[in-house]
């Protein structure tokens, strides 16, 4: 059986979609101005912006209160019968990026009995990145309470003859379309329409053959290796909380009652790796109020750093220096990786405090601020990914990011979890 199905998706009625929905809330996490012009847009107009936590604010001083404060408007909007339910079906949707491209995805849930966030595992759905687990609990403390989850997950499948998602725009019709407007702060224009019954069959026997272990092992020219249908692109930690609290759950239920809970699925959104829509971009790193010269003294010492060309490309950006280097003896496969073994290592004992940024401009003036170094890379190829995952396991955490950010999911569709 294929982890991914029907779901009871609910879609806000009556409401300006537009302050609705809000992009992923692990984005702009060192840019407190955007948060403060959503809060504007939004007003007192309900809005995904009220039942999510941006993580701007996961170590603010009122974080309990905040999400006391969601998980109160939760239930205050499905009370007020904010929502039309959409029963056992999928969504087909069309997300018009700021850049004009139309990225294709289709909503359902997956099974997180299929899913393992451990390092080597060999699961149908796999996550494509490191899961740091000290991320874990205060993202649960959201989720564990809520009565609705709202995802910005984004999984991916590797259907390079675009036979399963991108064949959906000639099975729908404007009768079918459930929501169509425009997002707010450059996000672009969405469209969803929900499939009929038919559609969805014929979408999940595809799923099934992407899934043969004789067509994977082909394909991939692997043996005596689990079948990866399913790899992370964005939200790996949300969908790793949400692992972990029917984890949890499954410890006070008998198996009849866990399997049939609804917490034992998860809300996402499935892309296919080859849209022409979708491209990876690097995820760089800034270190706040850190030793700058100490910092890059000590980089140099950990590795054999040139500007010749020879080894792993990055970017140091500070007040005083914008270079390109090359690390001669890595100790990772990627640049990223391995300067995430020395930040990890140089943070331990050092002052300063890390963050990961989406694109190279708002890197680049964080980087010339005083008492900051940022840390720029090249983005990783996408066609590389599903292999490395099967091959090598889970790259570095935050190795790269599907879209710039404006062109993130943002939430929109909700599932009752309780």
């Amino acid at each position: 059986m294929i982890p991914f199905k029907r779901a009871n998706i609910l879609i806000p009625k009556n409401v300006d979609m537009t302050k609705w929905s809000v992009v992923a809330c692990d984005q702009y996490t060192s840019e407190p101005d955007y948060w403060m012009d959503v809060e504007n847009i939004v007003g007192d107009s309900p809005s995904t912006l009220r039942l999510t936590l941006p993580e701007i604010y996961l170590e603010s001083n009122d974080v309990e209160d905040r999400i006391k404060t969601i998980n109160q408007t939760m239930q205050e909007y499905v009370d007020a019968n904010l929502f039309e339910r959409l029963d056992n079906t999928m969504i087909y949707l069309e997300r018009k990026q700021s850049d004009g491209r139309i990225r294709e995805g289709l909503i359902g849930i997956l099974d997180l009995e299929d899913y393992s966030y451990e390092q080597g595992s060999e699961t149908l759905i796999r996550a494509t990145e490191k899961t740091v687990i000290e991320r874990i609990p205060p993202r649960l403390k959201v989720r564990e309470n809520a009565s609705l989850e709202l995802p910005h997950i984004m999984i991916l499948i590797d259907d390079d003859k675009k036979e399963i998602i991108e064949n959906l725009k000639r099975k729908v019709t404007d009768n079918d379309k459930v929501y169509d407007f425009d997002l707010m702060k450059n996000g672009g224009h969405i469209k969803g329409y929900k499939l009929d019954d038919q559609t969805i069959d014929e979408v999940c026997e595809k799923l099934e053959k992407l899934a043969d272990k004789d067509n994977f092992q082909q394909k991939y020219g692997v043996k005596d290796k689990g079948v990866l249908l399913f790899a992370m692109g964005d939200g790996n930690h949300s969908l790793a909380t949400a692992k972990a609290n029917y984890e949890n759950l499954k410890k006070t239920m008998a198996e009849d009652e866990y399997l049939n809970d609804p917490h034992r699925y998860a809300l996402v959104e499935l892309v296919n790796l080859h849209s022409d829509a979708l491209e990876f971009e690097a995820i760089h790193r800034v270190i706040f109020d850190t030793d700058v010269n100490d910092l890059v003294d000590e980089l140099y010492k950990y590795y054999d750093i040139n500007e010749d060309g020879d080894g792993e490309y990055f970017e140091l950006v500070t007040k005083e220096i914008d270079k390109k280097l090359y690390i001669k003896n890595p100790k990772a496969n990627i640049a990223v990786g391995s300067i995430q073994i020395f930040l990890d290592e140089y943070l331990k004992n050092h002052k300063g405090k890390i963050d990961y940024i989406h694109g190279d401009d708002v890197t680049r003036k964080m980087g010339q601020k005083e008492g900051n170094v940022a840390i720029l890379f090249k983005p990783m190829q996408k066609d590389e990914l599903f292999k490395t995952v099967i091959l090598d396991g889970a790259l570095p955490r935050k190795t790269f990011s599907m879209g710039s950010s404006n062109d993130k999911r943002y939430y929109l569709e909700a599932r009752a979890i309780k």
